[in-house]
């Protein structure tokens, strides 16, 4: 049993902002013991797209350093919900990629967003992430001694499919750091946060950026960073503005409710 952080921001083009705010999140966390720490989709930049090109580092690069740094001074499992990720052989574009750094400031897992949210909500609200944004690849599945976690970002909350690769490589604890906007957000957030919790009879860690940003596409975001166990049951709803939900996390009840309803026994693959 551990005690576990879903940090709700609002992140700007003001990237030392962004850092001020979430290192005070985490370190709020971390001082009511939490062991787990997850901040939102683009932690540390959410402005305007080219800039985020532009402003893209390396997996060692400052933004990095410091998110491991402070894990390891605060001794807990930090999951920096994303930040761009510089491309060399792709200049244009840069990946969105979570990065879980462990006790010792070391990165333990990084993921990279499969998909990519290029929809239109409207006739006149359009977004096209892959515009600036290369996709990953890879599902990611990383054990540490709190629990088996499975890595997302954002939009891939509507794929089941990849939580139940998730799933089949062994998360218990998933993780969805995300910035949904406020029109899907009001929508959709919570029903399809309970739905994988449900489905995938994991925990479900979902951060989330809120309220106005400077981003000419993604002006205002939706918040509501929440908690949710294995049977769907919300356990913690960050308020509104910058803050935290907090939550127990007992990994026991992931066996408990995977063997009350053995549902990965009975799915039928084929179909």
């Amino acid at each position: 049993m551990f005690l576990a952080a879903a940090v709700q921001m609002t992140s700007t083009s003001d990237a030392e902002a962004n850092w001020r705010q979430a290192r005070s999140l985490v370190e709020r966390a971390a001082g009511y013991g939490a062991a787990l720490v997850a901040t939102p989709e683009n932690t540390n930049f959410l402005g305007p797209a080219p800039e985020k090109v532009r402003l893209a580092e390396p997996i060692d690069g400052p933004t990095c350093r410091r998110f491991g740094d402070l894990a390891r001074s605060l001794g807990i499992h930090l999951l920096l919900g994303s930040f761009n990720e510089r491309i060399e052989r792709d200049p244009a574009r840069c990946h969105n990629t979570s990065v879980l750094f462990g006790p010792d400031g070391q990165v333990q897992a990084t993921y990279r967003k499969i998909h990519l949210f290029d929809v239109d909500v409207s006739e006149s609200v359009r977004y096209r992430e892959s515009d600036q944004i290369a996709p990953g690849s890879a599902a990611v599945v990383t054990r540490t001694p709190l629990g088996t976690l499975g890595l997302s970002i954002c939009y891939d909350l509507r794929f089941g499919n990849l939580y139940r690769r998730l799933v089949r490589e062994g998360a218990e604890i998933l993780c969805v750091p995300s910035a949904f906007t406020l029109t899907t957000g009001r929508a959709h957030w919570e029903p399809l946060v309970r739905a994988r919790a449900i489905e995938c009879q994991g925990f479900v860690i979902a951060p989330a950026q809120c309220g106005r940003h400077d981003d000419e596409g993604l002006r205002e975001t939706f918040g509501h960073a929440m908690i949710v166990d294995p049977w769907g049951q919300v356990l913690a709803t960050a308020a509104d503005g910058p803050g935290l939900a907090l939550a127990e996390i007992d990994p026991g009840l992931v066996a408990r409710v995977r063997r009350s309803i053995p549902v990965a026994d009975h799915l039928h693959p084929e179909l």
